[in-house]
């Protein structure tokens, strides 16, 4: 999967529009259920939709093949789906309250920042197997049985992969994070609908 996944961003490197539109129909359901946990609003969700893979045809040449293109997709529509709620806070309210409230927000992301860098430091030292089956099942949203044809390997072992990834995850979150409470709500996150 991550072999295909990477000849598909060669060929949009190679301004293949074909492969561009095998990656946008492979991931833009589980990218858009992401972006609308995050915003709230269907219809923004599908702007940021169309504005992540606008950003990938425009970064295509500077996208590292060796790294999961699945993953990127979240973190540009993490990004840009938090960017739009902070304008939109901005934008609701007068200037003096928007000062006053965005200096905890501001603080809030950064924390919110240094979690989901943690989370991602947490994800790469899975083995290959393990973040595979993340990917499959957090990210792409697929079943057991459809990750385990694609691994070729049985439904029990991507269960199994799942379960003691998501301890792993959970585990070094705990050991390694100052802010409890915001764990609980990123490991949550992760457990919907992440990698």
């Amino acid at each position: 999967m991550i072999k295909f996944d990477a000849e598909l961003v060669l060929g949009v490197q190679k301004d293949d529009t074909s492969a561009f539109d095998a990656l946008y129909w492979k991931y833009h359901q589980a990218v858009y259920r992401n972006i609308v946990k995050l915003v709230k609003d269907p219809i923004v969700a599908e702007d940021i939709l169309q504005e992540v893979f606008v950003k990938l045809w425009q970064k295509r040449h500077s996208i590292d093949v060796s790294k999961s293109v699945a993953g990127w997709l979240f973190v540009i529509s993490f990004n840009l789906s938090i960017n739009y709620t902070k304008k939109r806070l901005r934008e609701q309210t007068l200037y003096h309250r928007v000062f006053n409230e965005s200096q905890g927000f501001d603080e809030d992301f950064k924390e919110y920042e240094r979690q989901h860098q943690l989370l991602e430091t947490a994800i790469g030292q899975l083995s290959q197997q393990k973040k595979k089956v993340i990917t499959l099942c957090k990210l792409e949203g697929k079943t057991y049985e459809e990750a385990a044809r694609e691994l070729n390997i049985s439904r029990h072992t991507v269960k199994e992969y799942l379960s003691s990834a998501m301890v792993n995850l959970n585990d070094y979150m705990h050991k390694n994070s100052t802010n409890k409470s915001l764990v609980v709500i990123i490991t949550a996150f992760i457990i919907v609908g992440r990698m």
